[in-house]
């Protein structure tokens, strides 16, 4: 095997929702395959505390919901500093409640945060990699694409919008040199998932029914996402890597 294809020095990631989590273990993962990485939040203070973990890390914190200061933050970013050859569309969020008693402004709320991000993140990256002939954009998934449970339906809705939108980005940019894919965890111990992972009968449920029977780490999501970043995925576009421990694979 060449090792050289997933070598990813003189490359630089953007990560959106970089500041804790799984956003933040792949900012790592990327950096420890070579990548200098830009870390995006809302919190200035947890940022520059994420980005002192990491050698060489520069911070961009914007809204990722705001399409203008989306488009002026990328744009500012790269007349300032040069090429982003990696994006990866973490920024994420949850809201549980049954759906007859969820509000449309959470509804609204998720589908910003969720969806819109991965446009208006994409698409002013996209601009500039079109440009080049080159680029990386990986979207953040979920399970949630494809199975729905219990009190997240708008959830499973915006996840289901990623992998569908992550298609249509690969067939309009392709053709310019782009690879758009998608990692979709499973369940993953992270701040977002700690209503579950703190419930004893949720842990008994999830552990029966993933065939890997447990949790699932956020940093094991790092070998993924350095393949879709590199050139040993030069040819791959439009695809869904599950990272569940087999959960999809099974009934």
């Amino acid at each position: 095997m060449n090792a050289q294809l997933f070598d990813l020095t003189g490359r630089r990631a953007l990560v959106t929702g970089s500041s804790q989590g799984i956003g933040l273990a792949l900012a790592l993962g990327l950096a420890r395959a070579g990548a200098q990485v830009v870390l995006n939040g809302r919190d200035r203070a947890k940022l520059a505390s994420a980005a002192g973990r990491i050698p060489d890390a520069l911070t961009l914190p914007f809204d990722v919901t705001d399409h203008d200061a989306v488009r002026g933050a990328v744009d500012g970013f790269e007349a300032e500093h040069g090429a982003i050859d990696i994006v990866v569309n973490n920024a994420g969020m949850q809201h549980r409640s049954p759906l007859e008693d969820f509000s449309g402004a959470a509804f609204e709320q998720l589908m910003a945060t969720n969806v819109l991000s991965v446009f208006h993140v994409g698409q002013a990256c996209a601009r500039h990699m079109i440009t080049r002939g080159a680029g990386k954009i990986i979207n953040i998934a979920s399970v949630n694409a494809l199975l729905a449970r219990f009190s997240i339906a708008p959830y499973t809705a915006t996840k289901g919008a990623v992998v569908n939108l992550t298609k249509g980005m690969a067939t309009d940019w392709a053709r310019y040199g782009l690879n758009c894919n998608a990692i979709a965890p499973g369940y993953i111990e992270t701040p977002l998932n700690e209503p579950l992972w703190s419930d004893p009968a949720f842990n008994e449920w999830l552990t029966r029914r993933t065939p890997a029977q447990r949790w699932g780490r956020a940093d094991e999501l790092v070998g993924a996402c350095v393949f879709l970043a590199s050139d040993a995925a030069s040819f791959v576009n439009g695809h869904t890597l599950y990272v569940d421990g087999g959960l999809t694979a099974s009934l």
